[in-house]
C-alpha cells in the first residue's frame, strides 16, 4: 500500500499525495528555517505577533480586521454553552435543535475545543478506550508511513505559532497523532489529507483528545475518504455535481461544457474540511456546524463557492476555458468566503441528508456499472452529532433521577421541614385504615412504592426550563 511519488514529490491527480503542495506553499520549507524557535514565537524574543487564532501577523495567513462579538455576548454564550456541556446527554436527547442553532452562531472560542470533542463523540470514544493512545503513541509505528509524515509535517499552517518551528511542540504532537492513526487503522494507513485536518484539531486540544476526534471524522463523518483508491471522495464528488444542477444550474452547465471533473476541484475542499481554503474564522464557523451537522455542511460550503464564483452570465464572461475556469475556482473572491455572508449562505441553503442519501444511490449505482464494486467497504456515514451519539449511547444516568440518600429497608427520612403544613393539610381528615402511620413527632412515614427520596431543586431546573434567550 506505499505510494508512489512523482519526481516532484507529489503524486497524480486524484492520489492521497496529491494534497502535499497547495499553491502559496511551496517555499515555506525554506522560508522556515528562519522563522526561529517555540521560544521566540512564543514571546521570548518579542519580534512577533500573533493574531487572535495564533498565526503571524504579517504573513499570508493572518487575519484582517474581524467582526468582534461584544464581550458582554460572548459571556452569555460561555455561560450558556457551559450548562449545555455540563449536561450534556440530556440537551443532546431533549435539545438537539438548540445545541443546532447555537454551533450556526458560533462556538464560544474558549469552548471550542470541548464542543468538538462532545458533539463529535472523541470523548466518550476516549473514555471507552482508556488508555489506548498511550500504547499507540508507545509503539515505534511502520516506517514507510513515518517518513511520508515527518515530510508533511513542515507544510501544516508553517506560519501558526503552534507549527512554526521544525520539532517544535506543535509538530511532534502532529507525528504523534497521525502515527497513533496508522497503527490504530493499519488497512488504511495515513492520507496527506489528514495532517491539516488534525493540525486544527490540535489548535484547540491535547493530542490524546485530538486523536479521538481525527478518528470520529475518519471513521464517522467522512469514512472511506483518506481509503487508498478515494473512491468515496469521487462518489461525493458526484453527488456535489448533481446537486449543483439542481441548484446552480448555469455553474453546473458551464462545468460540463468544459469537462472539468469535479475530482479536480472539490478533493482538497472535502478531504481537508475547507481548512486549506477559507479565511481562518470562516474555517472555525464552518467546522462548528460540520461537527453538528455532519458532512452536509461541506456539500453546502462547496455549493455556495460555486453558485457565486460561476452561478451567472456576467461571472462566467471571464472564465470561458477551462485553464481560466480552474484559475477562478483556485483564486476564489475572497468577498464570498468572508464569514457573515459565508455563514448565512450556508444556513440558507435547504440541501438535507435526505438530498445527500438519495443521491449516493443513485451514484452509487453508476458507480457499480462503470467501475464495478467498491475496493473499499466503509461504514455508512452518520450524519453529525445527534447520529452519531443516538448510534453509540453511553451512559444516561445524569437523565434519570438518582437518590442523593439511600435508606435501609424500612426506615423513612423525617420530613422536618413540612412538618406543621402536614399537619394542617391532615386536620379534619379521616385517615384511611392502610394509611400512613404518625411517627411520635407527627410527621408522615408513608413512602410510595417506586417513590424518590430525591428531589431536584427548582434552581437546578431553571436553566432548562425557561425560554432562551441566546444571542
Amino acid at each position: 500500500m506505499a505510494k508512489s511519488r512523482g519526481a516532484n514529490g507529489l503524486g497524480a491527480p486524484g492520489s492521497r499525495e496529491s494534497l502535499a503542495g497547495a499553491p502559496g506553499e511551496a517555499g515555506a520549507g525554506d522560508e522556515l528555517s528562519s522563522l526561529g524557535s517555540d521560544s521566540e514565537i512564543n514571546g521570548g524574543g518579542g519580534e512577533r505577533r500573533v493574531d487572535k487564532f495564533g498565526f503571524i501577523v504579517g504573513s499570508q495567513s493572518a487575519e484582517g480586521p474581524l467582526e468582534e462579538v461584544p464581550l458582554e455576548v460572548l459571556r452569555q454564550r460561555e455561560s450558556k454553552w457551559l450548562d449545555m456541556l455540563n449536561n450534556w446527554d440530556k440537551w443532546m436527547a431533549k435539545k438537539h435543535k438548540k445545541i443546532r442553532l447555537r454551533c450556526q452562531k458560533g462556538i464560544p472560542p474558549s469552548l471550542r475545543g470541548r464542543a468538538w470533542q462532545y458533539l463529535s463523540g472523541g470523548k466518550v470514544k476516549l473514555e471507552q478506550n482508556a488508555g489506548r493512545f498511550d500504547e499507540l503513541d508507545l509503539s515505534p509505528g511502520d516506517p514507510k508511513w513515518l517518513d511520508v509524515i515527518e515530510r508533511d509535517l513542515h507544510r501544516q499552517f508553517p506560519f501558526h505559532e503552534m507549527f512554526v518551528s521544525r520539532g517544535g511542540h506543535g509538530q511532534q504532537d502532529l507525528l504523534r497523532v497521525l502515527k497513533a492513526y496508522t497503527l490504530h487503522r493499519p488497512e488504511e494507513g495515513y492520507c496527506q489529507a489528514q495532517a491539516p485536518v488534525a493540525a486544527v484539531l490540535l489548535m484547540h486540544m491535547p493530542a490524546e483528545q485530538a486523536f479521538w476526534c481525527l478518528v470520529q471524522i475518519c471513521e464517522k463523518y467522512l469514512p472511506g475518504y483518506y481509503s487508498e483508491k478515494l473512491e468515496a471522495i469521487q462518489l461525493d464528488g458526484e453527488i456535489l455535481f448533481s446537486l449543483l444542477h439542481r441548484f446552480a444550474p448555469l455553474a453546473y452547465k458551464h462545468l460540463s461544457k468544459q469537462k472539468i471533473d469535479p475530482i479536480l476541484y472539490m478533493t482538497e475542499w472535502f478531504m481537508c474540511a475547507f481548512s486549506r481554503t477559507l479565511p481562518w474564522s470562516s474555517v472555525l464557523r464552518v467546522w462548528d456546524m460540520f461537527f453538528c451537522e455532519g458532512v452536509k455542511i461541506l456539500f453546502r460550503v462547496g455549493l455556495v463557492l460555486l453558485k457565486h464564483t460561476l452561478g451567472s452570465s456576467e461571472k462566467l464572461k471571464s472564465c470561458q476555458g477551462q485553464y481560466e475556469t480552474m484559475e477562478r475556482l483556485r483564486a476564489l473572491n475572497p468577498k464570498i468566503m468572508q464569514e457573515a455572508f459565508l455563514v448565512q449562505e450556508i444556513i440558507e441553503l435547504p440541501v438535507t441528508e435526505r438530498h445527500i442519501e438519495r443521491e449516493h444511490l443513485i451514484q452509487l449505482k453508476k458507480w457499480k456499472e462503470s467501475h464495478g464494486e467498491l475496493q473499499c467497504r466503509s461504514p455508512p456515514r452518520l450524519h453529525g452529532a445527534k447520529a452519531i451519539s443516538d448510534s453509540e449511547p453511553h451512559s444516561r444516568k445524569a437523565l434519570d433521577p438518582s437518590p442523593s440518600i439511600l435508606l435501609p429497608p424500612g426506615q423513612v427520612l423525617p420530613l422536618k421541614g413540612r412538618k406543621n403544613k402536614e399537619k394542617k393539610r391532615d386536620q379534619g381528615k379521616v385517615r384511611p385504615a392502610n394509611g400512613p402511620i404518625p411517627e411520635e413527632n407527627g410527621a408522615q412515614a408513608f413512602v410510595e412504592p417506586g417513590a424518590s427520596p430525591h428531589h431536584q431543586s427548582k434552581d437546578s431546573l431553571s436553566s432548562c426550563e425557561s425560554e432562551d434567550t441566546y444571542l
